[in-house]
């Protein structure tokens, strides 16, 4: 879209501007990659005399696996509101983007570390802060494109209203603040690490005011 057709009112931030569903169809692809990743770390125990014994054992990983699934889940879900939201996309938005993809591809190795650390009884407060700082570094990037988006309103819809943009702002920004408390006290208590990382799980699949404007079609 250029400036032209966008109205006098209009600039382009950065860069030419591109429509965003290209940017959603390949962020789709790497998420659903990243969430196939994490069920390779499970492997079938080999003793299968003791096979009861053996998968009860892990445990760790069915927990890594259950706890991050759902938090890419919600990466993914909240992905789709933000950029629903995001008309056009520029230079800035794209390398950020980018940045959140390569972070995201990186926490099914997170899950792998949290599962072995608690299996083997060791490095618990290590893998839970690790884990814990790949999604914080999501949940920062996710606040960095959206505060860059309605400081220049010109890449949002016409539809988001200043309440929804800040629905929006407000969740994600709750984002930072439970996901870091639970990675400090992961690094004291790993299992209460843990359990607050995971009781945000059920929270965040509640709606955002946001998401409920008409989104434009694709």
């Amino acid at each position: 879209m250029t400036e032209s057709a966008r109205g006098p009112g209009s600039s382009t931030p950065f860069g030419m501007e591109r429509d965003p569903s290209r940017v959603v169809a390949f962020s789709d692809a790497v998420i659903a990659i990243a969430v196939t990743l994490l069920v390779l770390e499970i492997r079938p125990p080999e003793d299968t005399r003791h096979l009861l014994h053996g998968l009860a054992a892990l445990w760790p990983s069915y927990l890594a696996y259950g706890v991050t699934f759902m938090l890419i889940g919600q990466v993914w879900v909240n992905h789709h509101v933000m950029f629903d939201q995001i008309l056009t996309a520029d230079r800035v938005v794209l390398f950020l983007n980018t940045v959140l993809l390569m972070d995201i591809a990186f926490l099914p190795f997170a899950a792998s570390v949290l599962a072995r650390a608690f299996r083997d009884g060791h490095g618990e407060r290590t893998a839970v802060v690790l884990h814990g700082v790949a999604f914080e570094l999501a949940a920062v990037l996710f606040n960095v494109i959206w505060t860059y988006a309605r400081r220049h309103r010109g890449l949002l819809v016409s539809t988001i209203d200043s309440a929804g943009v800040r629905a929006i702002g407000r969740r994600f920004r709750l984002a930072l603040t439970w996901i870091a408390v639970g990675t400090l006290l992961g690094a004291l208590l790993p299992a209460l690490g843990v359990a607050v990382i995971a009781a945000f799980i059920p929270f965040y699949w509640l709606p955002i005011r946001g998401e409920i404007t008409r989104a434009r079609p694709r």
